[in-house]
C-alpha cells in the first residue's frame, strides 16, 4: 500500500513539473503608450485671410494743399515661423507675405486731381511673444513691414504731367496681437489684429513734389500646421 501511494505522489509531481515547463497560454501584458504631450515648440506653416483699411495722406510740397485717401480691401497670403515654449511662455519668429486689393482713388476739388493709392503685395518679418494656457496662446507681435506701394495722380495739378504713377518698395514697422488655439497637436487656428506704418515717401511729378504717409489696420484669421520636431516617448512595458 505504501508503494502504491508513493508512486501516485511521484506521478503527480512529475505531471506538475511537466506542466510548469510548457509555454504559457496567457495573453501578453498590454503595452501602455502614453499620449504625446502637447507643446507649442516647433516649426510651422500656414495661411491667412482678412480685411484691411487705412489712410494715405498726401501733401503737395511748398503749397497749402493736402489730400486724405482711405484705402481698404481684402488681404490674404501665407506665413512661416518657429515657436519655442518655456514653461507657459512662448517666443518665436514669423514671416508672412500677402496679396491684397487694398486701394482707393479720391478726387480733390482744390487741385482738380484724382489721387490714387494701392498695395498689391506686402509682408513682414516679426517676433512673437506669448502666454500659453494649455492649447490657447495669447500673443503680441511686432517687427519690420514692407510693401510694394503704387501712387497715381490724374488731373490738372501739373499740366506737364497730367497722368503720373510711381511704384516703390517701402519699409516700415508693424505691431499687433492675437489669439491662437491648437485644435490638435499639429493644427491650430488664429485671429489677429495688426497696425502697420509704411512711413513717408515723396513722388516727383514734373516740377512738383508730393509727399505721402501710408498706414494700415488689418484683421486676419488663419490656420497653421506645426511639424513634429521630437520623437514621442518610448512605450512603457509592464514586467512580470
Amino acid at each position: 500500500m505504501k508503494q502504491i501511494l508513493l508512486a501516485v505522489v511521484l506521478g503527480s509531481l512529475s505531471t506538475a513539473a511537466l506542466a510548469a515547463d510548457l509555454p504559457s497560454r496567457r495573453a501578453p501584458p498590454p503595452v501602455f503608450i502614453p499620449p504625446p504631450i502637447f507643446t507649442w515648440t516647433g516649426a510651422y506653416v500656414g495661411g491667412q485671410i482678412g480685411y484691411a483699411w487705412g489712410t494715405s495722406n498726401s501733401y503737395i510740397v511748398a503749397t497749402p494743399f493736402a489730400q486724405s485717401n482711405s484705402p481698404e480691401g481684402v488681404i490674404g497670403g501665407a506665413h512661416i515661423g518657429y515657436n519655442y515654449q518655456i514653461n507657459q511662455f512662448v517666443v518665436g519668429l514669423e514671416g508672412d507675405v500677402d496679396g491684397s486689393s487694398f486701394s482707393k482713388s479720391t478726387f480733390d476739388t482744390a487741385t482738380g486731381t484724382t489721387f490714387g493709392m494701392k498695395i498689391p503685395v506686402e509682408g513682414s518679418a516679426r517676433g512673437r511673444i506669448g502666454y500659453a494656457w494649455d492649447r490657447t496662446l495669447f500673443y503680441a507681435t511686432g517687427g519690420a513691414a514692407f510693401a510694394d506701394i503704387k501712387h497715381t495722380y490724374v488731373g490738372s495739378f501739373n499740366p506737364a504731367a497730367p497722368f503720373f504713377s510711381n511704384s516703390a518698395t517701402r519699409v516700415g514697422w508693424t505691431v499687433g496681437g492675437g489669439l491662437e488655439y491648437a485644435v490638435t497637436n499639429n493644427w491650430s487656428v488664429r485671429g489677429e489684429y495688426r497696425y502697420t506704418d509704411f512711413g513717408r515717401g515723396t513722388d516727383a511729378i514734373g516740377s512738383g513734389l508730393v509727399s505721402h504717409h501710408d498706414v494700415e489696420h488689418a484683421v486676419r484669421v488663419g490656420f497653421s500646421y506645426k511639424f513634429d520636431m521630437y520623437a514621442p516617448p518610448p512605450p512603457v512595458l509592464a514586467k512580470y
